[in-house]
């Protein structure tokens, strides 16, 4: 007989990974998050159920405790069997993502679709790692999740059309609005987002204007909801740094690091997770 799939399987539950569990269980889904061991788990489950009762405080979670309930966290992969999708959310590592889907395929159903949350690693190139790469697509959340209106659903050369419109489906029972993109270094948001993000830095550095006045001419003047310096230091600066060195490998100089950047990271000056990027987050 075959397996009633249902469900959503999360690999990672760092900050996407938690975000997009967090997005599913408050829109009523069941979600198991799979993490490295048991010490992770029992770390990522209270910043999950921290994070729902936040947003019924906050009136975006209907029921905070219904949501919870739907939330398992382990470091079992096997808890993965039943998933309709599942998503890996671990860092951007080419092959930490290869070990992890090659697991992940050897354990959920052949007719579960399997998404990666890359923000810029080929999809085609971490397709290398499966053996139905026909299921396989980028699903790219944007930080935070729960809040974010955008899904970027990424096709790799193999990605049937089923697989994009499950994907599509699921993104939508989420109340996100999804762009579909075919495979590309930075895919759209990113190499698009990435660009923009380093030449504000370079403006910096060159003395043009203050961060707040760079980020205030696109916010007030192109009415951009957060400048592209505020939005580096949210995504994290390490985080940035790591794409735009890929699609400087990829697509040259035009996305080449400023030393700005990179001297910032090399002081762990890394945006709002470290208290201090081009903004002073201490006090937030």
């Amino acid at each position: 007989m075959a397996q009633e799939l249902s469900g959503i399987g999360v690999v990672g539950g760092g900050t996407m990974g938690g975000g997009i569990a967090h997005a599913f269980a408050a829109a009523g889904e069941r979600v198991v998050v799979v993490e490295a061991d048991a010490s992770r788990a029992r770390s990522t489950a209270g910043v999950i159920e921290g994070s729902l009762r936040r947003g019924s405080e906050r009136g975006h979670v209907d029921d905070a405790d219904a949501a919870i309930a739907l939330v398992t966290v382990t470091e079992d992969r096997e808890a993965l069997a039943p998933s309709a999708l599942v998503i890996e959310a671990v860092p951007e590592d080419p092959e930490l993502k290869h070990a992890v889907l090659h697991t992940v395929e050897g354990v959920v159903s052949e007719l579960a679709v399997v998404a990666t949350n890359t923000s810029s690693i080929s999809i085609d190139q971490l397709a290398g790692a499966l053996e139905h790469r026909d299921r396989f697509l980028g699903m790219h959340f944007f930080n935070p999740v729960p809040a974010s209106q955008l899904v970027e659903l990424v096709r790799g050369a193999a990605t049937s059309s089923a697989s994009v419109d499950g994907a599509r489906a699921f993104a939508e029972r989420i109340g996100k609005e999804t762009i579909t993109v075919s495979d590309s270094p930075g895919f759209a948001s990113s190499r698009l987002g990435v660009a923009l993000g380093l030449e504000a830095i370079r403006m910096l550095d060159e003395g043009v204007a203050s961060a707040a006045d760079i980020d205030d001419a696109m916010v007030l003047g192109y009415r951009f909801p957060m400048g592209p310096l505020r939005l580096t230091d949210l995504v994290g600066l390490d985080v940035r740094l790591g794409i735009a060195e890929y699609l400087h490998e990829r697509l040259g100089e035009r996305f080449a690091p400023p030393a700005l950047l990179r001297d910032k990271v090399a002081r762990g000056e890394l945006g709002k997770k470290t208290g201090r990027g081009f903004f002073d987050w201490s006090t937030s």
